[in-house]
């Protein structure tokens, strides 16, 4: 559309099948890190100068997400450069942050285009911007928005006032599940180099290498790296609020032991499936070294930690994470000569 600084893109508030499509790419970690919009200003509707402005990132999800609640509303949308991050992990990581939104209103020449000076930004951007630096060093005010894009309009309808409720950040069952297929991507080729490893090594025995070992032990080790796996990056996220302890690294745990302790006393897998205790032993402890920390890699999407907390379990969950995985490897190894 034509603006008093020339053309601006004009975006769409209704998502096409390519939206969707691109979104569920994204979801599988398919171009994740390619999924973003030139930053810069876009209109919605037919904005005028005194339409609103509201702030966002240059992750496409993120505007989709924002565009598609502003059917039938004109307003601007101004879009920080963060690299293709979205707005909660790039206000940590700075990039949605006070410079850059400042620098981003000088370059879309956003005075020349709106009378009024107000920025409507997301609240999980809020730590990374200084809302009264941008007002000293540029003249714009900076009002937080609610923390879901859902309430943007009933945000808007009441005077740009928030109820507590649009205040309050949850990490309901929803927003888990759609992380799980990211995180299941992620991991599966790490998971197909350990699982040609131990099939690798599961010849070996106190006979020399056999080829009947590979397909016995191969298939009881390929077994319980599914175990570990599942139970990490998708059971433990879903149980999240009811699994015990504060921390990520020991839910995952607690599942990835669980899990363990099912499979090997259940025949489930052919009769005699751990004939050797040193084994099951050594995936009494590998199984929930590998859960808990598929299980902490959830600490970044979540409302249930800060930055500090993560760090403090870091400290002691990935030492003991190395250290449990370590000792069940020797003793695996062990187990195939004794």
């Amino acid at each position: 559309m034509d603006t008093p600084i020339g053309k601006i893109p004009r975006v769409k508030a209704r998502l096409t099948s390519r939206d969707w499509y691109g979104s569920w790419k994204v979801r599988w970690a398919i171009g994740r890190t390619r999924y973003r919009v030139p930053p810069g200003l876009y209109a919605v509707g037919a904005p005028t100068h005194e339409s609103p402005v509201l702030v966002t990132a240059n992750y496409k999800m993120s505007l989709d997400l924002l565009r598609s609640e502003l059917a039938g509303h004109d307003a601007w949308i101004m879009v920080l450069d963060t690299k293709g991050i979205n707005v909660w992990c790039a206000a940590g990581k700075g990039t949605f942050g006070t410079a850059e939104l400042i620098d981003r209103i000088d370059r879309v020449r956003l005075s020349d285009v709106v009378s009024h000076r107000n920025l409507i930004l997301p609240q999980l951007g809020a730590t990374g911007v200084s809302a009264h630096a941008v007002e000293d060093q540029s003249g714009w005010r900076i009002t937080y928005g609610p923390v879901r894009a859902g309430d943007l309009l009933a945000f808007l309808r009441a005077g740009r006032k928030a109820t507590p409720e649009m205040r309050r950040v949850r990490f309901p069952l929803f927003n888990r599940l759609v992380l799980v297929p990211t995180e299941l991507a992620v991991s599966s080729k790490y998971l197909l180099i350990v699982a040609v490893c131990f099939l690798a090594l599961s010849g070996l025995g106190s006979t020399g290498y056999s080829v009947h070992q590979i397909q016995a032990v191969g298939s009881r080790s390929l077994l319980m790296l599914l175990a570990a796996y599942f139970a990490g990056a998708a059971v433990a996220p879903v149980l999240l609020p009811w699994l015990p302890g504060p921390a990520f690294s020991l839910k995952g745990a607690f599942v990835g032991l669980l899990a363990a302790l099912v499979i090997i006393s259940r025949d489930w897998a052919g009769p005699g499936i751990f004939d050797n205790p040193l084994e099951a032993g050594s995936w009494l402890l590998m199984v929930p070294a590998v859960a808990s920390f598929l299980t902490m890699n959830y600490t970044g999407s979540s409302t249930y930690t800060s930055l500090s907390g993560v760090r403090r379990e870091m400290h002691f969950a990935v030492p003991a994470q190395i250290g449990a995985a370590t000792i069940g490897v020797v003793v695996w190894v062990v187990g195939r000569f004794i």
